[in-house]
This record gives C-alpha cells, sequence and structure tokens, in this order.
C-alpha cells in the first residue's frame, strides 16, 4: 500500500473523526508517510489508524493518539522540542514539522539508528536523535518549550518537568504499565505546574537504563 492521494485521505478523514483538529497537524501528518517507518509483515497496514510492533518490543503508536499528542502540546515554529522515545522516529517526524528544533532520545541504540536513516532519507534536518536514558531528559540541551513522552511514567519524571520552560508544555501518559494509564498535558507556571488530564491511554513502560542491543 502507498500512501496515494486517496489513503491520504481516508487517513486524514480517521484523524479528524478522532479528534484531531488542528491545520497544521493535520498537514504535517499528511506530509509525513507512516509507511517509512514501518517495515516487514505489518507495511500494508501503515495507514490503518491503530499501534503497530516495531523491533525491541517496542511500538509505533497509532496515528490518532500521535495527531492528539501533537495537538496538546500545541507547538509553535520556533519552538525547541524534546522527545523521550524515538521509536520509530514517526512521531519525531510528525514534530520536525511543526518545530524549530527537535530533540529525540531513546534507550534502544537499534531504534535510533533506525531512525536516524529515515530521517536522512526524508532530509528532516531539524531533528537530533540521542542513544540515552531519556527519563533523565537531555540537561546539556534544557530548557525546553515542549516536551512529549511516548511511555507511560507512574508520575510525570522530575527531571523531566525541570527542564521545561516557563510557560512550556509537556504531555505524558501516566499511570501504572499493566493498567489505564492517562495522558495528561503539564504546563509549567511561574508558580509551579497546572495538570490537565485529557483521556485515556495504553503505552509501553518509560523504563530507566539503556536497552541491551
Amino acid at each position: 500500500m502507498t500512501f496515494d492521494a486517496e489513503a491520504k485521505m481516508q487517513f486524514v478523514f480517521a484523524l479528524r473523526s478522532k479528534g484531531v483538529t488542528d491545520k497544521s497537524v493535520l498537514n504535517a501528518m499528511e506530509t509525513i508517510d507512516r509507511g517509512r517507518f514501518i517495515q516487514g509483515y505489518f507495511t500494508d497496514r501503515a495507514y490503518e489508524d491503530m499501534p503497530l510492533p516495531i523491533a525491541c518490543g517496542q511500538t509505533i503508536s497509532q496515528p490518532s493518539v500521535v495527531g492528539l499528542m501533537t495537538q496538546a502540546l500545541r507547538i509553535g515554529p520556533r519552538d525547541k522540542v524534546l522527545e523521550v522515545g524515538t521509536g520509530s522516529g514517526y512521531q519525531a517526524a510528525i514534530l520536525s514539522q511543526l518545530a524549530r528544533r527537535v530533540y529525540t532520545v531513546d534507550r534502544h541504540r537499534r531504534l535510533v539508528t533506525a531512525a536516524r536513516a529515515v530521517f536522512d532519507e526524508m532530509e528532516l534536518n531539524n531533528i537530533t536523535a540521542f542513544t540515552a536514558d531519556g527519563s533523565f531528559g537531555l540537561p546539556d540541551q534544557a530548557p525546553f518549550d515542549r516536551i512529549i513522552v511516548t511511555a507511560a511514567a507512574e508520575d510525570p519524571p522530575g527531571p523531566l518537568l525541570a527542564q521545561l520552560k516557563i510557560g512550556g508544555i509537556m504531555v505524558v501518559p501516566v499511570g501504572q504499565s499493566d493498567a489505564v494509564q492517562s495522558l495528561i498535558r503539564v504546563t509549567r507556571t511561574d508558580s509551579g505546574y497546572d495538570y490537565d488530564e485529557m483521556r485515556p491511554v495504553r503505552f509501553v513502560p518509560l523504563v530507566e537504563g539503556l536497552g541491551k542491543d
């Protein structure tokens, strides 16, 4: 299956029906071909609204969740964004269409290497990908205007909260990995943090340390 005009139309319609309505987010998701980030057995399901397995026991999130999380970040064209959990690289590629600069980290070197190759092929030059323990963020590049976490933490990680600019937004799934998780939007204010619970989700857990690959 290819991301042709008909596939794009159906894809965008499915996103709209799930609540992704921000025009810039929809444009980004129409521009970035999800099929480029999926290999092997599941390539023919790239444009369905479902999560799919990738290497290292991880998943590529369903497009509607990618869209809703991206929409919740309210990214501006001058924003510097941190993504924790590169995975396939699809979410970072979407972010690259909206932000000035995207930093993405994953604990699995194999995933980062594969994602970098796709970023290079697609000439997405404003993404920098690292192999690192994302639960500690990227202190050397902080602070960030926006932070997105694509793995579930029991609580919003303290090091990530500390790396958010005042006025910045973080979107993170929170909850036990084997139970219902909630997508939380955190806004940093002059006096602390405001928390906004958005919707139930299910993500792989945020794990400390580096992967063994």
